[in-house]
């Protein structure tokens, strides 16, 4: 994906480049970075960990009904990627879920790595959050496995910055989220903020009635980001880090 947004980029936006890309890069992979650490720390089994034990005890709904493993499967990659889609709408609707996920909102750019910056204590609230999903259904570890590789390669795709077709872009969207899609979500607009939620399937947005086809203000002239965090701090990594600790503002509620 990285080389790909250098080949084709979608938009040539002053926060997207030169330094101040730089600088983006290595907050964002750094944040990457302790997420992980923090994750293997106190979560080492992580989802596909959590479908083995799972396994061992006979416990799930989807072994309980004797489901064939490969319905289970199928089944268990639709529901947690809504568990995911219906997450990212709590942690925009729930003030102490928004703290957190405010970092993701705050990066100044849109690209690639904005798809891997998410605070360290979302990242471990998420995989609880899926954990306790694949326990309940009983999901098999391989579906799961599956599952994290698409979200973590959707992602990054969701968010990247590449130039897709707008025919190729309409076709591809009725069924997944793409760039054009997705960035609509990072306008600093409120309306535009609480919309497409989805970092894979992109009917669930269209389902609930929040999905936006497209900024008001266009891609190339729509603000990203968060209107009260402007400027290079805002790519800062102890910035980044120590934001869920900081008091919300009144335009942030």
């Amino acid at each position: 994906m990285a080389i790909y947004e250098l080949w084709s980029p979608r938009l040539e936006r002053s926060e997207m480049a030169g330094a101040l890309k730089s600088r983006r890069w290595v907050t964002n992979l750094s944040i990457l970075l302790v997420s992980s650490m923090v994750l293997r720390i106190i979560f080492p089994a992580a989802a596909v960990g959590a479908a083995l034990w799972a396994e061992t005890k006979g416990w799930g709904l989807f072994r309980i009904i004797g489901m064939e493993p490969i319905v289970a499967g199928i089944l268990s990659f639709v529901i947690l990627d809504f568990a995911v889609w219906l997450e990212h709408v709590a942690s925009h609707k729930i003030p102490l879920l928004w703290r957190i996920h405010r970092v993701h909102h705050a990066d100044n750019g849109f690209d690639l790595t904005t798809g891997l910056r998410f605070h360290p204590v979302e990242i471990l609230l998420s995989m609880f959050w899926k954990a306790g999903i694949v326990v309940l259904l009983g999901a098999p570890a391989l579906s799961v496995l599956v599952f994290e590789i698409v979200l973590n390669g959707t992602s990054m795709f969701s968010h990247s910055n590449v130039a897709i077709s707008k025919r190729f872009d309409s076709l591809l969207r009725r069924v997944f989220v793409t760039p054009d899609m997705h960035r609509v979500h990072h306008s600093s607009m409120h309306r535009e903020t609480d919309s497409n939620y989805g970092f894979n399937f992109s009917f669930w947005d269209r389902l609930f009635g929040t999905y936006v086809p497209q900024p008001k203000l266009g891609h190339e002239g729509m603000e990203i980001g968060l209107a009260q965090y402007r400027g290079s701090y805002a790519a800062g990594l102890f910035w980044a880090l120590k934001l869920p600790f900081t008091s919300l503002r009144r335009s942030d509620q």
